[in-house]
């Protein structure tokens, strides 16, 4: 997926400086592997946010959310589906 790929990246440029991006697997905590500190999460929200046009609240900041490129995928496709229309919700949830 695309949001992947996207989140992949970002994590690279701004928080993995020279390592190899083979070695990001998807369900790696960001946190427990020391990639991103606390300060780095709130720039993670801010460029989902902006690329994704989703708002995150504080209380949806949290490991499950935001801790690895998985749980980010999971996260960000529940808010984009909730924050469109019903029946958008459900053509995109077809296709996906």
């Amino acid at each position: 997926m695309q949001l992947k790929s996207d989140v992949r990246q970002y994590i690279i440029e701004n928080f993995y400086y020279g390592q190899d991006d083979h070695t990001l697997d998807d369900h790696i905590s960001f946190l427990q592997n020391g990639i991103i500190d606390s300060t780095g999460v709130l720039e993670l929200v801010s460029f989902l946010q902006e690329k994704y046009d989703i708002l995150i609240h504080d209380d949806e900041m949290i490991p499950e959310n935001l801790d690895s490129i998985n749980n980010i995928e999971v996260f960000v496709t529940r808010k984009m589906n909730r924050e469109r229309s019903p029946s958008e919700a459900h053509a995109q949830g077809s296709h996906g």
